[in-house]
Formats: C-alpha cells, structure tokens, sequence
C-alpha cells in the first residue's frame, strides 16, 4: 500500500506542485468574492480539467463556501470530495474471455507500441499466455520495436511484412491465439491521424474481421493518451471513441505533465474508464489506474 502510494505521489509531483501552487496564488488577496472564484476556475482550466469540468467545480465551491471559517481549507476539501466522486467511478470492468483480443489505438508518438510491450511484460510474469499482433504494417520500426517487446517478454509475436493488410495480420493472430491457447491478444495498430480517414476505416476493418473469427472480440479497445498533450488527448479520444468504441484508456507520460487534471476532464467529459497510468519509464512503471491514490497523489496527502 505505502510503495502504491508513493509511486502515486512521486509521479504526480509535476501536477501536484504547479495546482497548488496556483490554487495558493488564488488567495493572495485574502478576499473571498467573485473574482477570487473566477481566478479558481482559471486555475482549474489551466491545470487540464476541461472547461465544463471546472465550471462545475466552481459551482459546487460557491455553494459550498457559506458558513465556512476557512476558505482555503474549505475550498480545497470541496474540490477533493468532488474530484474524489469523478474519478471513482473511472475504474474499469474486469473481462473474462479466453482469449481477451485487446485492440490498441492511439496516434503515432503516444508510447503505444511501449505501452503493449509493458502490458505483455506485466502479463507474462502472471503466468498469462501473451500472443502480440503487429497490425501497423506502415512503418517498419513498428514492427521491430514490437518484436523486440516479444522476445523481452519471451511472447509468440505475429508479424507481416511491411505494406500487408493490418486486418489480416490480426486475424492470422487471433487464430494463432486461439491454436495456442493464450490468455491475451495485444493488437498493435497503426496511428497517422493526418489520414484519419483511412485510418479509421482500417481500424473498423480490423474490428470487423477479428469479430468474424471470434464473435464478440475485440472485448477491449484500448487507447493510449500521451498525458502532456492535455485537451489535445481529450480530443484523440472522441475521434478514436466515434470510430471504434473505446473501452478503457491508458495515460502514458503522467509523471512528465502538469496537466494532471487530464484525468478528470477525460472521464467526466467521456465516461471511457481509465485502466492503465504511466508514471515513470521503468518496466513497473505502468500501473493500473488507482482514483484513490491518484487524488491523494493531486492533492498531496
């Protein structure tokens, strides 16, 4: 529990510091008004949590200020309280099937392929049996990189050559999942989002396909969110949601922002559970999503 904790605050020191910092900042005044409010919804804004999000925290701090001796203790309390309600319910359902086809999107930069690779680590030291599916067929690093998550994690990696149809790479991997009886099927998707267009219909492909060999997956679309992007990967998510149907999300590169209120805005705006965080580079380093240790790693307690 103290190691999770402090891999929490550790790795939300950047968030941490610069929303304090300016929720601090707020009160040099010492006066308690609108203007003091409006400086709040700013900070908020600023820090990530999306536009609607903070116009409703301000709305629950102004009803909440009445009768309170201390403001600042008291508006920091409402904003954890609510805070704390958003994100509980971020957590994601766990899903049975055997295999579980994890389908990943994301646009090229965000760690996505790193992210597979990791969860294929984390997944093979449980005893699980991984199967990985290289369906970016653009770019030849792809490929490479996956491979060598493969032989790091000691996995069974399907690869075609550069240019091959990524449908059909994830379907000869699923049946390959299916003759080996894994546990997992980790499909890694190409992600040039100035072909959106195309890009979305290669990945509607890929779900088409994968569901005609085995009815019902993919049983997870994972995206991968870069967390330094801010509103930008708020955005990403919508896209990738309208076309596919996101299921859960995982934020890379939590520990290098400071623009921790992303993972408020993106639940809060999308209802898409949050499964995975990145904080840190380390192979342990991605870890599955914890509201609680989140908002204490926020708020510094």
């Amino acid at each position: 529990m103290a190691d999770r904790k402090q891999k929490w605050n550790a790795g939300l020191r950047k968030s941490r510091t610069g929303f304090l910092n300016r929720i601090a900042s707020v009160f040099r005044s010492g006066r308690v008004d609108d203007s003091l409010l409006d400086e709040l919804e700013e900070v908020l804004i600023e820090a990530d949590l999306g536009v609607d999000t903070a116009l409703a925290l301000v709305d629950k701090v102004r009803s909440g200020l009445d009768g309170c001796d201390d403001p600042r203790t008291c508006i920091r309390r409402i904003l954890k309280s609510e805070i704390s309600g958003i994100v509980a319910a971020a957590s994601p359902e766990e899903r049975l099937e055997n295999p579980r086809v994890i389908l990943v999107v994301g646009v090229n930069g965000t760690g996505k392929t790193t992210t597979i690779g990791k969860l294929a680590v984390r997944y093979a030291a449980e005893g699980k049996k991984v199967v990985l599916a290289g369906a970016d067929t653009f770019r030849a690093a792809a490929a490479e990189q996956l491979e060598e998550w493969g032989q790091r994690a000691k996995v069974h990696v399907v690869l075609q050559k550069t240019g091959s149809d990524p449908a059909a790479v994830a379907y000869d991997a699923l049946d390959s999942a299916l003759a080996r009886n894994a546990d997992i099927l980790l499909v890694d998707t190409a992600g040039r989002l100035h072909t959106k267009v195309n890009l979305m219909e290669e990945l509607k492909k890929i779900r088409r396909v994968l569901d005609r060999r085995m009815p019902g997956a993919p049983h997870e679309v994972l995206l991968v969110i870069d967390a330094t992007t801010g509103q930008n990967g708020l955005s990403q998510a919508r896209l990738f949601s309208d076309a596919v149907g996101v299921t859960d999300i995982a934020l890379t590169k939590l520990d290098g922002s400071a623009r921790g209120g992303i993972v408020v805005s993106v639940f809060n705006t999308l209802q898409i559970p949050i499964k995975w965080a990145g904080l840190g580079e380390g192979m342990d380093d991605l870890v599955p999503f914890d509201p609680e240790a989140f908002v204490d790693g926020f708020f510094g307690e």
